[in-house]
């Protein structure tokens, strides 16, 4: 294992609508019992959950409301269009406690941030923000171990038994993301544009990156990357590698297997740093969905003595209510 130095402590606002801090006496609700809202904030979408008395009673999904992949008004904006849709409209003042996953909650100031984005939507509601890896680990209904993400971006954090934390990577795609779907898709893009500055012609890989983007020439994919397509659109041109990688394209499958030697780097560096080796949860679009993926992480996690592994089979958002049992 590697010996990356501890990094900080991911941040938790635990705040009421007044901004003061401090432990529900009760998450809130109404005779029903408490409400609860969980939100699991991505690169690409937001996704909402309500709980009733610890019921699920509906689900709403709207694009991110991640302020590092879209404007803080399209933010608001997504919000708002999701819980217009998450709740009834007598329901807002009935939530005592909205938890929030989000990338990007990397200082106590990007907490607060998101929080004040979600407050005018449960105006009597507790807000909790945390990093979405804390969401992968609950979904995965454990309280201590390794929580990896590997979709858009990447990144691992963990806990452990002592209560000690760690992560690795999520630093975003200009400082790494490595193994997630935005460096899968530049990676065959990097690909396509070095076979042709070679003089050769687009391959299968090749032609399927073409296709994805609609351009009719390598080059062009030059102008279209440096454009307003951001790291969401790229992020799922990923399927072009996947789909090469599974009918034998061999430079498609050494992609999937780079992304599967640096993902398993996240997870031993965290692990060193805590002292445990799992278990370790691992969600996001990528290790959720993509077999060939998690075929090679198992090997390679396995070859590091790690066999504790669960791939998400339910959405990250499933795990709010994990944590908010916790809080209660």
């Amino acid at each position: 294992m590697s010996n990356t130095p501890a990094h900080e402590s991911l941040p938790t606002i635990r705040a009421d609508r007044n901004g003061k801090d401090g432990a529900l006496g009760g998450v809130g609700g109404n005779g029903d019992g408490p409400v609860v809202v969980g939100l699991d904030i991505g690169g690409s979408k937001t996704h909402g959950a309500l709980w009733v008395g610890g019921t699920l009673v509906r689900e709403a999904r709207a694009g991110s409301a991640n302020v590092q992949n879209v404007t803080p008004a399209e933010a608001t904006g997504n919000l708002r269009a999701l819980f217009e849709e998450l709740l009834a409209p007598t329901q807002a003042h009935d939530v005592g406690l909205v938890v929030a996953g989000s990338g990007g909650v990397d200082t106590a100031a990007d907490a607060e941030r998101l929080r004040g984005l979600i407050a005018p939507n449960t105006p009597n509601a507790a807000i909790d923000v945390v990093h979405d890896t804390r969401l992968i680990l609950a979904a995965g209904g454990a309280r201590t171990g390794i929580a990896v993400i590997a979709g858009t971006g990447s990144v691992a954090w963990g806990v452990g038994d002592d209560g000690r934390e760690a992560r690795s990577g999520g630093w975003g795609y200009l400082l790494g993301d490595e193994g997630s779907g935005y460096w899968v898709a530049r990676e065959a893009v990097r690909r396509a544009l070095h076979r042709h500055d070679l003089g050769m012609r687009p391959d299968t890989l090749d032609t399927a990156v073409l296709a994805l983007n609609g351009v009719g020439a390598v080059p062009e994919l030059i102008g279209l990357f440096h454009s307003g397509a951001g790291r969401t659109y790229w992020a799922a041109q990923s399927r072009a590698v996947f789909d090469a990688a599974r009918d034998g394209h061999e430079d498609a499958a050494a992609i999937v297997d780079r992304a599967a030697a640096d993902l398993t780097r996240l997870v031993l560096d965290v692990a060193t740093v805590i002292g445990v080796p799992g278990p370790i949860v691992l969600g996001g679009g990528l290790a959720m969905h993509q077999p060939d993926l998690q075929a090679r992480l198992r090997a390679r996690l396995a070859a590091e003595g790690v066999t504790a592994v669960v791939f998400l089979t339910e959405d990250p958002v499933m795990g709010a209510k994990f944590l908010a049992g916790g809080r209660a």
